[in-house]
């Protein structure tokens, strides 16, 4: 039988490489939208369109709710099978409109729900070292007490990130900074590869609690082996101090900033971020990349091939 998904933050970056994702496989996809006539969520139909004047639009809905309306929830939740949250924000998001929508979910009748984690293990991280992983904590908590099945794709950090949000590699000084310990392992998988395994997660009723996938597993010495090779110009590491330190700043950090609740990645949280992935609190433990069959993944040195034009050996 046809699965039928309804995605959550489907017009937001990730939301929308997962709807791609699910219609290429049998699945009809719910867009969940505060506005049917979003031109995100136009553009996602438009899209899904396929070859026939309708062949896309069958498989592909959008219907409109409030997540602080919940009969409205309750609605455009009847008849879906999985519930793939991938909104983002802080606590009104994370927590409050996550825990709204759970709530419909359960009314509705719906048997599964894929959380928006998608990131580092954040089960064993330390309490108060990185705000967002303990959002997603305090969710899985409600999550886990509810009548439904639960499955949360963990995937390390987002490998595109690498190239731009994620200040690591200083590509006009030839460096890779690293705290505490250059080899220390750390996981990345790309966007696209965790839409790809989140729609497979989606499909699959016996999931279980966690997915772990890593599109590649580097340290800051790999990185810049590979950057050297790649560019043909020596990229040395650079100590950027501990990460205990880095932990001190980010504390600092946050109690000097206004901690707007609409920002999710302010500069103290991208320090925890780090903190998380150099301390090796956040390491994936337990990658299955092969559970869903012989994917291929991208790896680092593809998105740092592709940012840098070059494809050196």
């Amino acid at each position: 039988m046809t699965t039928t998904v309804l995605v959550a933050g489907a017009t937001g970056d990730l939301g929308t490489r997962i709807v791609r994702a699910l219609l290429t496989h049998d699945a009809h996809v719910r867009v969940l939208t505060r506005s049917a006539s979003s031109p995100a969520a136009a553009r996602l139909v438009a899209e899904a369109g396929g070859d026939g004047p309708t062949a896309g639009e069958s498989r592909l809905s959008v219907v409109e709710a409030s997540y602080d309306d919940h009969a409205a929830l309750v609605t455009a939740l009847a008849g879906v099978d999985v519930v793939v949250s991938a909104v983002s924000g802080t606590r009104p998001v994370i927590v409050d409109a996550q825990t709204a929508l759970l709530r419909a979910a359960v009314d509705a009748g719906v048997r599964r729900f894929v959380p928006s984690d998608y990131s580092a293990d954040y089960r064993s991280t330390t309490p108060g070292t990185n705000r967002n992983f303990e959002l997603r904590r305090e969710f899985a908590a409600t999550l886990d007490a509810a009548p439904v099945r639960a499955t949360s794709v963990l995937n390390g950090a987002f490998t595109d990130m690498l190239t731009g949000q994620a200040p690591m590699i200083l590509f006009g000084r030839r460096r890779v900074l690293f705290w505490s310990s250059a080899d220390q392992v750390l996981d990345f998988t790309t966007k696209d590869d965790v839409a790809r395994t989140t729609a497979h997660v989606a499909l699959d009723p016996e999931a279980p609690r966690v997915v772990e996938v890593a599109g590649d597993r580097v340290t800051a010495r790999s990185v810049a082996d590979t950057l050297s090779r790649l560019t043909g110009t020596r990229f040395r590491t650079q100590w950027a101090g501990t990460t205990g330190t880095l932990s001190a700043m980010a504390r600092i950090g946050r109690r000097l900033s206004s901690d707007d609740p609409a920002d999710p990645f302010p500069a103290w949280q991208g320090m925890q971020y780090f903190v998380t992935m150099f301390s090796g609190e956040g390491e994936l433990h337990h990658v299955r990349d092969d559970r869903y069959g012989d994917e291929h993944w991208t790896t680092v040195r593809d998105v740092l091939a592709a940012h840098l034009g070059t494809d050196r050996a």
